[in-house]
């Protein structure tokens, strides 16, 4: 549901929304318009809420009702693309294959000069090269928790950002 919609906002529907919807059956056999109301808020509702019922059938038919732990498999389902597929693999599962490219990643990687490319598949390939596996889950979650907290997109001082401060005192020497 992330999709062009704040985490903020997320956050406030899921909670309501996983309180209704206890398991993978409530959603197969959620009425589209009543979910398309209890996600409303998010951009795409009834895109997204025709794509969550979807899924869950599928997920049910084809995966014995658990979601899948590769990534082929994980792009076969309605609305899942590499983003979406590498935050599940790595916050479900510790599958470490990938890199979860999203707004602040693509900024913060050309920032701070880990890859010049504005494609979110040409900048994962290029964070794969330099982020070793073991490393990849906890990197990809601080580098947006940082771009949250310390160098948002909107104009700000880049020179009070800690990062920018450690990375000036690097250079110096």
């Amino acid at each position: 549901m992330s999709a062009q919609t704040t985490d903020k906002k997320v956050n406030e529907i899921t909670f309501k929304l996983f309180q209704k919807y206890r398991n993978i059956d409530d959603y197969a056999k959620a009425k589209l318009s009543e979910l398309e109301k209890d996600i409303y808020g998010v951009n795409y509702h009834k895109t997204k809420a025709n794509a969550i019922i979807e899924n869950a059938k599928t997920l049910k038919s084809k995966f014995n009702s658990k979601v899948p732990k590769t990534m082929e498999e994980l792009l076969t389902l309605k609305n899942i693309a590499r983003k979406s597929a590498n935050i599940i693999l790595s916050i479900g599962y510790d599958i470490n294959v990938g890199f979860a490219v999203d707004t602040h990643v693509i900024r913060l990687a050309n920032l701070y000069g880990l890859t010049k490319e504005k494609d979110p598949n040409k900048i994962e390939l290029d964070l794969l090269k330099i982020i070793p596996e073991k490393e990849r889950r906890e990197f990809q979650l601080r580098i947006v928790q940082y771009g949250r907290d310390y160098c948002p997109a909107k104009k700000h001082d880049h020179e009070s950002c800690p990062l920018v401060a450690v990375l000036n005192k690097k250079l110096k020497k």
